[in-house]
């Protein structure tokens, strides 16, 4: 079987792959339109995010068996007419949900504790001790939405905590030691944070806006490690303005391309906060003390790249070899 490979990962990948028999082409730098033109000699596609995998690129691949998406979402492929056309979809949340669970958990340490305030003012000569008290995890509700494998990771990571921890999901019967499903209405009256878990689909894109964020009984601190178009951030900054959310740790943004690659060019870090080409709400989020922001990196660690090439590698083995 040929496969080709869209996007670079870690090299056993296909070494591996190499030792299983299979024929690995490499090609990280042609466009779309170019490897569309090719894609029909192969049998195998492994990609990240460089593009979307339509209904236009599935209808010239003739002879495609599997695609392999290194992460753990397939929102950029169209799932649906892939299936349909035989296309066997593997990806490999598996393989970087421990990384995302610790990060998911520091960021909420550092906003509990004012870590990157409190270092960003020492840095300046300031020594501010009073204004940098924090307050801990202990006694707190942490509701998550999105029960898979990066919630259950992130609850995991809360079992050395005196907490209590309530699950969401779409899906009957996926709480465990860890967590307690709940409804949806019963976290929103508990939750003293809020965690998001949730694949990218049509319900979870838009899904934190104004009306979700008033329904809370109290004020919560928000964590996205997701995907960032489930929050809208105009009502974010909203809710952050009035207090009804208390701090925001986002590793993900609403402005983000669709190969999470970079964010939108008008955000682009040439330009300055100021720009007028920039959203208002994300100034707000750069400039306030309350906010911590990552560059769609809770899943990138040393030890996922690995582990996400062989998940792929296992996944690929098992059904084809």
């Amino acid at each position: 079987m040929n496969i080709l490979h869209i996007d670079k990962n870690h090299e056993l990948l296909i070494n591996q792959l190499n030792d299983l028999g299979f024929i690995n082409h490499e090609d990280y730098t042609s466009s779309k339109k170019e490897i569309e033109a090719k894609i029909h000699e192969y049998d195998g596609c492994i990609i990240r995010s460089r593009f979307t995998i339509d209904k236009q690129f599935l209808d010239k691949a003739t002879n495609l068996k599997f695609i392999g998406r290194v992460g753990a979402g397939l929102e950029n492929i169209d799932c649906d007419y892939a299936k349909s056309k035989g296309v066997h979809l593997i990806s490999a949340p598996e393989g970087n949900r421990n990384a995302v669970g610790e990060h998911t958990l520091g960021m909420l340490l550092s906003l509990f504790n004012k870590l990157n305030k409190a270092d960003k003012e020492v840095r300046q000569g300031k020594w501010l001790r009073e204004d940098n008290r924090g307050i801990e995890l202990d006694g707190k509700t942490v509701g998550l939405i999105g029960y898979g494998n990066m919630g259950k990771a992130f609850a995991k990571k809360l079992k050395g905590f005196d907490v209590e921890v309530f699950c969401y999901d779409i899906k009957d019967n996926v709480g465990d030691e860890n967590a307690t499903q709940v409804s949806l209405q019963e976290l929103q009256n508990k939750a003293d944070v809020l965690s998001l878990h949730t694949p990218q689909t049509e319900f979870t894109i838009n899904m934190i806006n104004s009306e979700f964020i008033n329904a809370f009984k109290k004020p919560f601190w928000l964590i996205n490690t997701a995907r960032g178009k489930s929050v809208v951030t105009n009502d974010l900054v909203k809710a952050l303005k009035s207090g009804k959310i208390l701090g925001a740790g986002l590793d993900v943004l609403e402005y983000e391309k669709a190969s999470f690659e970079n964010v939108i060019s008008s955000l682009s870090t040439s330009l300055k906060i100021n720009s007028v080409e920039m959203p208002e709400a994300f100034q707000y989020l750069i400039k306030t003390k309350n906010v911590l922001l990552t560059p769609h990196v809770a899943g990138w660690t040393v030890e996922s790249k690995e582990k996400l090439a062989q998940t792929i590698v296992d996944k690929i083995k098992k059904e084809f070899c």
